[in-house]
């Protein structure tokens, strides 16, 4: 995580977290940052302002009594324990038939990258998680793009070379993967790794021989077809069938698809690039960026659709039906069928009897389906989400995802899931500053009838005005002392990236924003990989980056720009991602 801000009371400045683990670590905003005037010997003291959520100690213990911090991967043995990816405490848990949880991998909150003894290893987000039929478990531990393994002798390096990005075929550590987030394992120990930002489907065979089985690496698409000429777009989650098929949630696509052991592809349900949440049959239906699917030994599919916050099962002819969890409407209640509330899960593991497990990311905890599609919760406990104006802890949000600091010392916050802007006095009083909690959209107008939607980070100028990136408007919003909102650059809906004048200017989902003292907003221009520049008139350039072209390359304003090929479709945050 990277957060450089000065904190001065002339001028307000916007904290935010960077990259896709931004939404797990946002939990950190205000434990680190770099002061500018602030005597480095001067002690920080933090307490809770405003808001409400159960501590989350990432603790070993039984039932309700355990903590997880934003699991992302689940799988099953055949005895019945549950092993699951706690991506944001960097470690492997094992959850028992009785409920019971052990860390088996891994130190709590001690990110890196280390093989040997159970305990002395290190993980960097370790995301999905499979088991062998002799209880080897696999993990795609993707922030440091390698496969690991644990087994009885500890953990040790399958494939990938630790904190190298790339794209080649090997043998063990010579092979390179990009942040890979799918992993299955068949009787015979061959792994399958779906190697998200390659957009490829690649094979480990026994000794440790990377192939790559369908994609192209670097090259998204949805074309079916065998092996090379097939694409996908940013695959997550994969599960192998009896007959030896596998399934991908093709997230950027918004499908899943089948892979068959010769590398032939098929989208098996879901029409690609067209995100919904309608039941049906095979590309009748509609998907919103699933991220994990289980097969079970009936032919049966089970996927998280996770912007849809559903589970979905897809019959062997290909049938879709939504089982748990109502489209559109997280939260988090045990319940039946549509009753069911589940915030951003990512993972899903299919058991035998029809019992199915669900790592709810943004609740920190492990939830069971029955047969019946009646949902419970196995495994640790969750946060409280809410849109409550009140003082102190009485307050609730839902998932804050970025802050500023006026002159006066009042805080505003982009509440990201209600889709409004609060403010907190600096006694701790929040109030809902503009927008209606839970009801997107793009209106401008004063306080309560303005609308946002994913506002994602806010900053406070000099007058006391505040400027919003309205990321899923691709618009930059501005807020008068008073309340009244207008659309300061760009047309909401319309994304792109033009410079311009106000309603000219177009920008792709801007999830970062700061403003200077002479009034001049800059903006992170997420989407277009591209920072930009909007003076007091609503003039809008584009100061450093090219857009569409993704690198790391240092330079001059628009150039050079090393394009590396890697550019990410626009995912929801998962606590996330």
């Amino acid at each position: 995580m990277k957060i450089h801000r000065a904190l001065k009371k002339t001028t307000a400045t916007s904290i935010r977290t960077s990259g896709r683990t931004g939404g797990i670590l946002n939990a950190l905003l205000l434990a680190a940052f770099c002061t500018t005037g602030i005597a480095q010997a001067q002690p920080f003291y933090f307490t809770t302002l405003a808001g409400n959520g159960s501590p989350i100690d990432h603790t070993d213990g039984s039932g309700s009594g355990a903590r997880f911090l934003n699991p992302t991967g689940v799988a099953v043995d055949s005895a019945g324990n549950i092993y699951i990816a706690d991506g944001g405490d960097h470690t492997v848990r094992k959850v028992t038939p009785g409920g019971s949880v052990s860390t088996i991998a891994g130190a709590s909150g001690q990110p890196g990258s280390s093989d040997g003894a159970a305990g002395n290893a290190r993980f960097l987000y370790p995301f999905a998680i499979a088991v062998d039929p002799s209880g080897n478990v696999y993990v795609t531990d993707t922030g440091n793009h390698n496969i690991r393994k644990i087994s009885a002798g500890g953990v040790s390096t399958v494939a990938g070379t630790p904190g190298i990005a790339g794209r080649a075929d090997g043998v063990g550590t010579a092979a390179l993967f990009n942040s890979p987030e799918g992993i299955a394992v068949d009787s015979a120990g061959v792994v399958y790794v779906s190697d998200t930002n390659n957009s490829t489907i690649r094979k480990i065979f026994a000794n440790g021989t990377v192939t790559t089985l369908a994609g192209a690496a670097g090259e998204t698409g949805s074309a079916d077809g065998a092996g090379g000429s097939a694409r996908f777009n940013y695959p997550c989650g994969i599960s192998l069938d009896t007959a030896g098929n596998l399934y991908v949630a093709d997230f950027g696509n918004s499908t899943i698809r089948r892979v068959t052991p010769d590398g032939s592809v098929i989208t098996f349900a879901g029409a690609a690039g067209q995100a919904g949440n309608i039941d049906g049959q095979g590309g009748a239906a509609r998907f919103d960026h699933p991220m994990d699917v289980s097969a079970d030994v009936s032919g049966n599919v089970y996927v998280i659709d996770t912007s849809a916050q559903t589970v979905r099962l897809i019959s062997p002819t290909g049938s879709v039906s939504t089982r748990a969890g109502r489209p559109g409407f997280g939260g988090r209640a045990d319940g039946d069928g549509a009753g069911a509330r589940f915030f951003y899960p990512a993972g899903i593991a299919a058991a035998a009897a029809g019992t199915v497990y669900i790592a709810d990311t943004g609740t920190h905890s492990l939830r069971v389906m029955s047969p019946s599609g009646a949902i419970g919760t196995v495994a640790g406990t969750t946060g409280q989400t809410g849109s409550t104006d009140a003082a102190g802890s009485a307050a609730l949000f839902a998932y804050p995802d970025g802050i500023a600091l006026d002159g006066g010392g009042n805080v505003y916050v982009a509440d990201r899931n209600n889709h409004v802007i609060r403010k907190v006095s600096p006694t701790g009083a929040v109030i809902t500053f503009a927008g209606a909690a839970g009801l997107p959209g793009s209106a401008d107008g004063p306080g309560a009838a303005a609308r946002f939607f994913d506002p994602s980070s806010v900053a406070v100028d000099g007058g006391g005005n505040v400027f919003v990136a309205d990321s899923g408007n691709s618009t930059i919003r501005k807020i008068t002392p008073d309340g009244s909102v207008t659309t300061f650059a760009g047309l909401a809906g319309s994304a792109g990236s033009a410079d311009g004048v106000g309603a000219g200017a177009r920008f792709n989902a801007p999830q970062g924003v700061a403003a200077d003292s002479v009034g001049n907003i800059y903006v992170a221009d997420t989407n277009n990989n591209t920072i930009r520049k909007v003076t007091s008139n609503g003039t809008v350039s584009t100061l450093a980056g090219a857009a569409g072209q993704s690198g790391s390359g240092d330079g001059v304003g628009l150039g050079p720009v090393h394009h590396d090929g890697f550019e990410r479709a626009s995912a929801p945050l998962l606590a996330g991602e």
